[in-house]
Order: C-alpha cells, then structure tokens, then sequence
C-alpha cells in the first residue's frame, strides 16, 4: 500500500504541473512529446570568438588485448559556447555558480515570443518591452517564474558562423563584427522587477545584442539570479504556452556557465 500511495502522490503532483490524470495508465508525460532544444557538440559548435571552441580526442577505439571492443574519449571546451547556460557568477560578483543553483530553476512552464520576423530583417535588434506586452496581448500575463524563451530565428543559420554571428572572425577582430539580436536591458528589467520570471533563453549566441559593448542584459538578468540560455534551437517547434522546459547543466564547481542539455514536453493540446 505504501508503495502504491507514493506512486499515486507522484502522478499527482505531475498532474498539477502538466494537467495529467492520476492512474496506473496515464504515467507522468504522456499525451505529448519531447522536443530537444540543444544544439549538439562538435569541431562545428559555435563559441564567442575570443573562447575555445570544442574539442574531442579519442582515448581509445578498437579491440582489447581481452577481445571485446571498447572507446573512450575526452574532451575540451569554454564554458560558454554551444547551447549553455549562464551562471550568476558570470557577471555579478558574489552570485551563485553553477553547483549552487537550486534544481528548480531549470525547469518550469515556458511561454516563447516570437520576434523572428523583426529579428530576421534587423540583425542588431534587440527585443523590447513592447514584443512582451503585444505577447501578453495575444496569450495572457508571463507567470511567475516561467521560463520565457524567445525566438528569433537565427537557429536557422547554424553552425554557420558568418550568418549566425554576422562574423566568422576569430579574436577581439571578430568581437567587433558582430551582428545578431538580442534582448533589450529594459526588456530584462520589465521581466525582472514585473513578471518575476527565473530564466530566459533566446537563439542568439547572447542574451545581450551583438554589438553590445557593456552587457547590460547580462548583468541585470546576472544580479537578479535569473537564469540566461543561450544558443537554443528548435523553438518553432514549441506552442506560445502550455510547453515545458527541462534545462540541465553539467555541475560544475564554480562554474560561470555549462554546456547544457535542454529538452521541452508538450502536451498534444497545447494552449495556443
């Protein structure tokens, strides 16, 4: 019986996040599907042009003196690059790294704003309280802590460098040649300090706009222990609401930032 009741309270406590019913038939995630919103990593991944990039090395392929086969690798790579996850620490000093992050702040319910067709036209435009207003317009408020993910359609240009970035230069050059959107700081305040939200991640190699010299972004989603995923893809797969996030990170002891694995579940009746 004990064991029956943990079982249930399990199924329970999935339906109050994904509306699921409780029994032995309905396990928690069903009537829907996962949508992977990682890019993968290889020699291709897409880094900041003063990081280094991704490098795997094998260890070991082949048969064994013992006769059955066996391989091993180890790899390399910044802690900011490819789909990943910013850390407070990375731009607000005495915030938390990585390890410290609590477990709930890489899941929850998502709303995703689509900015793709001014984005798409103007690779230095950065995302402002107006798109999440006109959002809010069509679908509803932002909850609290959601995860609010925003499409600009840049996913569409990997792993090509020059189109993705505006620049395939490498060094401080290439830093001065980027172009590709992101969020404005007073988009970043407005999610803050009115909606309370604990993550934002967009399809750009930044949170903050190409071009940005100060990071306003950064630091105010940094100082206020939110969350910022980057590099994302897949996001015209997902529904404006009613999807859900899973964003796990390696647990990196004073970590800035980890690769990051970032799944999504969504209902097969999503709220539109």
């Amino acid at each position: 019986m004990k064991t029956r009741s943990l079982r249930c309270l399990s199924i329970l406590l999935s339906t109050a996040l994904f509306g699921l019913a409780c029994s032995a038939e309905t396990p928690p995630f069903a009537n829907g599907r996962w949508i992977d919103l990682t890019q993968e990593y290889s020699s291709d991944t897409i880094y900041w042009p003063t990081a280094s990039g991704f490098v795997l090395e094998k260890e070991f392929r082949g048969m064994t003196p013992k006769g059955y086969f066996y391989t091993a690798n180890r790899y390399s790579a910044s802690e900011h690059g490819g789909t990943h996850l910013d850390a407070p620490i990375h731009f607000a000093e005495g915030r938390r790294t990585i390890e410290q992050l609590s477990l709930d702040q890489f899941m929850g319910a998502t709303v995703v704003v689509d900015v793709s067709p001014k984005a798409l036209k103007d690779p230095d435009y950065q995302i402002a309280v107006v798109d999440l207003t006109a959002w809010e317009s069509a679908h509803g408020r932002i909850p609290r802590g959601a995860i609010v993910l925003l499409r600009t359609g840049y996913a569409q240009y990997w792993p090509d460098a020059k189109k993705y970035l505006g620049t395939a230069e490498k060094g401080l050059q290439g830093v001065e040649h980027l172009h590709f959107p992101g969020l404005h700081p007073d988009a970043a305040r407005w999610l803050v300090n009115e909606r309370a939200i604990k993550a934002v991640g967009l399809d750009t190699a930044s949170i903050d706009y190409g071009q940005s010299k100060l990071f306003e972004t950064h630091r105010v989603l940094c100082g206020s222990d939110v969350l910022a995923l980057e590099n994302l893809t897949a996001l015209d797969k997902l529904p404006p609401t009613g999807a859900y996030v899973i964003a796990l990170p390696m647990k990196i002891k004073d970590g800035s930032g980890s690769p990051l694995r970032m799944i999504a579940w969504v209902p097969a009746n999503p709220t539109k």
